[in-house]
This record gives C-alpha cells, structure tokens and sequence, in this order.
C-alpha cells in the first residue's frame, strides 16, 4: 500500500481535497489550525496521512514537529503540496522545504479562480517544469482538478520527476529570492490596481470603530435565529407532539400491561431521551450558525480584533479560536489548543474554554428559558453565553498575574479570503453534529435515563414512591450544598451530579425524576431568582468526563483536578451572588 502524506499552509483547503479523495467526514473550518493531528484516509491502495496545517519545517511548533517527523520516520512514496494559487509566493516557502526529503510530490495549486480575480496569472507547466514536480491546478471547494489527481496517483506518473532535486538555500532571504526568480521566469503577473473584494470587506469588518459593533450584532443575530426565528419555534413543535401525540398514545398502548413497566417506557425512556430530542433544532441551528460564520472567513477575522482584548489575559488573539470553538462542543476545542504557539498559551487557554458555554448546556438553558422567561429565552442565553466570556476574561487577568507569569508570545494569523460557506460542506457539518448527538442520545441518555428511573423509582425493600427512592437518598445528601444558592431540592442535585457524565442529562434526568411535562413541574421547585442561579451553575460547574478525559490527556492529572476544583468553586460562588441579586430584583 502506498502512503502519501498530505502538506499545505493553514486555509489553504487541505482538509476539504482530503475529503474529496477519500470521502472521509472531516471536519473543514476556514482558519488556521483546524487539523491538529495527522487523519488518515484511503483511496483505493493508497493510505493518505493529511498531516497539520503548517509554515515551515523548522519545527518551532507542534504541528511542524508532528509533520516533519512523520515525513522522517515514515514510509512515506509521496508528498501531496497543497498550496494556494492567490499567495502563491509565501506557500512556495513550505514547497522548496519539502523538497529537501527526496521524494516525489505532487504541487496542488488550489484556489486558481480567486487568484484570477486577484489578477494574478501564472504558467503552471512551466513552474511543473522548472521545479521538476508534478503541478496541478484545482478548485478543491468545486473538486475542479481533483479527478486529474487521483489519475495520477493511480498511475504513478509522479514518479518521472524530482528525486534527484534537492534545492538548498543560504537563509529564508536566499529562498524568497529564488522564489521570486522562479515565478518571475514562469510569467507571473499581478494586476496591482485590482481592488479585491477580500480588500473592501476588510475595510469594514477589521475598522477600528465598526469591528466590536458587528460582531455583536452578529452574535446576536445569531442567537435570533436559534432562539426565536428558527431553533425554538421547530423545538415547541416536536415538543407538543411528544407530550400531547405520543406520550398520550404510548400510554394508551401500554395500558394493560404492567404498571412498572409501563413507567420505565413513558416516564423513563421517552420522557429522558424524548425531552432531550425535541431540542436538537436548537442545538442544530446555533451550530449551522458557527460553521456559517466559520466557512465564511470572518472567525479569523474575530480573533483578529481580538487580540489587544486577548493581550490583557496573557493570550494573543489565536487563542480566541479554541474559545469560539468550545462554543460548540469543550472537547475540539481543548484539543485545537494545541495549535498555540507556547506552553503557557495552551495551558491557560484549556483553564478558560470550559468556561465557553458549550452547545450539551443548550437543552437546560432552553427548557429554563421558555418556562421562567418566555419572551426573553433568547436574551437570557445570550446574557449566560456573555457572562461565560467575561468571566474567562477575568479569570485570564488573574491567571496571568500569577500563575502564568511568563513572555507573551508574538500572534501570526493568516486572514482567509472571503467565500460564500458551500451548503454541502455546511450540512455535512450538521449532519455530522446531529449524528453525534443522537449517538450519545441512545447510549449515554438512554442509559442514564433507565438508571435515574430504577433510582427514583426503588429502594432496597422495592418499588417505592420517588421520594422515598435511592435516588431521593443520594440527592439529599448533597443538597444542603446548594440551598444557599436557591435549589436545594435533591432532584436538582441529582441532575446535576448526571450532568457530570454529559451536560445534556440533566434536563434527561428532570424529565425521568419529575415523571410530567418540565413546564408545569418546574415552577413548583423553582422561583425565577433560582432559576437563573440554576442555570449559571450549569454554565460554570466541572465540564463532562469527555472534556476532563481530553484534558488529562493534553496537560495531565494535577492539572485536570486543578481545572475541575476552581470550576466547580467558581460556579458555587458566582451562583450565590447571582441568587442574592436576583432575589432583590425580582
């Protein structure tokens, strides 16, 4: 089996011709950083190893370590250089370094037709010829020229060229300069008078005075959609037919049958794992929302702006991106930390994602936000997902000035060109998420759901009433802990002890413990006041045992207990303040 290790520069779209040649589901976002480890795929014989997107091979950073270590270690028969046609000069650096490990390799020019609308022309035989590589120019976000790719790997045409060309250069200058030289003789010319649309957009987003303003209204056009034009309105429709359809209809089928067993279906598994489903619509549509503004090229653009905020924490603005992408899920996001330049940098990031309202907390906040809030869910999120960031800012400050008291590192961020997110790669991206999570909905929920039921629904003498349940037991023994902050009822206590295996369960849980639409319920255990203390518990307590395992893994166990421990004080003591305030204003 042949191996060929795929290398490009960040954002220039290695992870979606990785796709095409091996239709593997990858995840594509339009920022650096994105492909941490090497993934490997396989069309027909071939084993394709798309490695992290990177620079240069001076190993300075993980991802270049990763890379040129494989490159060294491996049986590696080809390199796929993926490189973009509208920055070809800088793209070619990475090129010239490849070629100093003596293997054929294939020079995948993609993104021809924004470099033509740059006015930027180049004869691509001629730069095939002089660099004695195999060059083939495509459009991998329209799989233009891919096809010529695979034929190529197929027939090993590769193999008639650059074997014997090593190119060794003095210093970095020496190397621009015979790039220079090199795309000089293959004709290359630049309409430098050619206002790009990338540049007049810029010129808007990244003002000084314009930039902070559009990012918030874009946020909060985005939490519109989620919870008022499309997420929620979907989410009150599956929910009314749940409860007023096929819970109804489901009891009237179980009637004469056994009363435990009637239970276990309709107040266990459907009311558990039913009251989590009817909230996929939200969760889909905050998560179509970021892979939007992802594909599109603005995230780089925010962290971008970023940076002289990030600078106060100790962090420079690429630190920004773990951030947003713990926005969607704490786990990618603890892992894409690894694409920052130092130690310090990745350590203090992972301390703050967790507190980056991920998309599992979704269902509590929605289930809390339509009963106490009707008219202000949207809000009401958007002010949890706010006091998120405030907080990691705050606690950034902190950790800075003692902890992580060590030289800032310098912030290098490539800004992609602008494009219109392609509707395939968006929906495999929800299709992908929607997967995920009904995954973890018939194993994870599931499961709890069948446990919370037999907890809450026996003792050791039996079937007993839910109060006087193990469960009833367990939840308190625990609750005395939060009686100050306004839900000291053990069936609170309970679900947020679930909470701990996956976010999503606690609402699962409620739903199995209260046996009854969460609606009506919910106000006879709950004030408003101890409602939103409720949910900013949720927001700040321990992350779930994915995200603790990831973290273990990434930095170690004294650090993942540090990280659990000041998360669970932080969310203690921010829900009293917040309980106590909200009590006198409510």
């Amino acid at each position: 089996m042949k191996t060929i290790a795929l290398l490009g520069n960040p954002n220039v779209g290695k992870t979606t011709l990785f796709n095409s040649l091996t239709g593997s589901n990858q995840r594509i976002g339009n920022w650096a950083g994105v492909t941490v480890d090497k993934k490997e795929g396989f069309f027909k014989d071939t084993k394709i190893v798309d490695l992290p997107g990177i620079y240069a091979m001076d190993t300075f950073s993980n991802e270049e370590k990763i890379s040129k270590k494989f490159l060294e270690t491996d049986e590696v028969d080809l390199i796929l250089n993926i490189i973009d046609a509208s920055n070809i000069d800088r793209n070619l650096y990475l090129t010239t370094q490849l070629k100093q490990f003596n293997k054929p390799i294939i020079l995948a020019v993609n993104m021809i037709d924004v470099a033509e609308k740059k006015g930027i022309n180049l004869d691509y035989n001629k730069l095939s010829t002089l660099l004695n590589v195999t060059v083939i120019p495509i459009i991998a976000s329209k799989e233009q020229g891919v096809d010529e790719i695979k034929k190529v790997i197929e027939n090993d045409s590769y193999l008639n060229n650059q074997k014997d060309s090593k190119l060794i250069f003095k210093d970095e200058k020496d190397t621009y300069n015979y790039i220079e030289d090199l795309l000089n003789k293959c004709n290359k010319t630049i309409d430098e008078n050619k206002s790009t649309f990338k540049d007049k957009l810029d010129n808007i987003l990244l003002n000084p005075w314009l930039a902070y303003p559009i990012f918030i209204l874009t946020m909060a056009l985005m939490f519109q959609i989620t919870f008022s034009w499309i997420g929620q309105p979907l989410s009150d429709l599956l929910d009314g037919y749940l409860n007023d359809s096929l819970i109804p209809y489901i009891s009237s089928l179980l009637s004469n049958t056994e009363p435990w067993f009637q239970s276990l279906i309709v107040d266990g598994i459907i009311a558990g794992v039913g009251g989590i489903l009817v909230l996929l619509p939200i969760i889909l549509s905050l998560f179509a929302c970021i892979s939007i503004l992802e594909d599109s090229g603005y995230m780089a653009r925010v962290a971008f702006i970023m940076d002289k905020l990030m600078r106060k924490m100790g962090l420079s603005g690429k630190a920004f991106i773990p951030m947003i992408v713990g926005f969607g899920c704490t786990v990618p996001a603890i892992m894409s930390a690894r694409t920052l330049e130092s130690e310090k940098d990745r350590k203090l990031t992972a301390l703050l994602v967790p507190l980056m309202s991920c998309n599992a907390r979704l269902p509590v906040y929605a289930i809390f936000g339509a009963v106490f809030f009707p008219d202000h869910t949207g809000l009401v999120v958007a002010m949890l997902y706010l006091l998120g960031v405030i907080l990691a800012f705050l606690l950034g400050i902190l950790f800075k000035n003692t902890i992580f008291k060590k030289d800032e590192e310098p912030f290098i961020i490539e800004l992609p060109e602008y494009k219109m997110p392609a509707l395939k790669s968006v929906l495999k991206q929800i299709y992908e998420k929607a997967k995920s999570f009904l995954v973890k909905a018939g194993t994870i929920i599931f499961a709890m759901s069948v446990i919370i039921w037999f907890l809450s629904n026996f003792n050791f003498s039996g079937m007993v009433d839910v109060n006087d349940s193990i469960l009833a037991s367990i939840g308190s023994f625990i609750a005395p802990i939060f009686k100050p902050l306004g839900f000291g009822n053990w069936q609170s206590s309970v679900s947020l002890l679930t909470g701990l295996l996956a976010k999503e369960t606690v609402v699962a849980s409620m739903g199995v413990i209260f046996a009854g639409d969460l609606t009506a319920v919910l106000p006879l255990y709950f004030t408003a006041a101890s409602a939103i203390s409720f949910l900013v518990f949720v927001l700040l307590y321990t992350p779930c045992i994915s995200v603790l395992g990831a973290m273990k893994k990434e930095y170690g166990t004294k650090f993942t207990i540090f990280s659990s421990s000041y998360q669970l004080l932080l969310a203690w003591i921010v829900s009293f303040i917040v309980y106590n305030i909200a009590n006198l204003l409510i």
